[in-house]
């Protein structure tokens, strides 16, 4: 499984990088703290958006600490996608490039 860090992200961000970032979190989640530049789509509705997803575009799935977002990178691997597993996180992104965002 690869996996990328948040540093990388961040690298990948300021270059401009094509690539979605897609947060699987709950909606109540996001309203504790969220990245606006994130395609949210809860973990239970991925498979009802592959449709919606490109497959030449890489994805670097998120959750709150990469649980849920490592078993949809697998399941999205299987599927023929290019994904990756933040590691961390939105946990790791707060407190590793924005402290500013609230942790929970």
């Amino acid at each position: 499984m690869i996996e990328i860090s948040v540093s990388a992200l961040k690298e990948k961000m300021d270059t401009k990088e094509d690539f979605i970032l897609l947060d699987v979190r709950e909606k109540k989640e996001l309203d504790i703290c969220a990245l606006k530049f994130a395609r949210h789509i809860p973990m239970e509705y991925i498979p009802n958006i592959l449709p919606e997803l490109d497959k030449h575009v890489p994805i670097v799935v998120m959750c709150h600490t990469g649980g849920r977002s490592l078993v949809v990178c697998r399941y999205l691997v299987r599927q023929g996608y290019n994904a990756v597993n933040l590691v961390g996180g939105i946990d790791a992104w707060a407190k590793e490039i924005d402290p500013r965002l609230t942790q929970y």
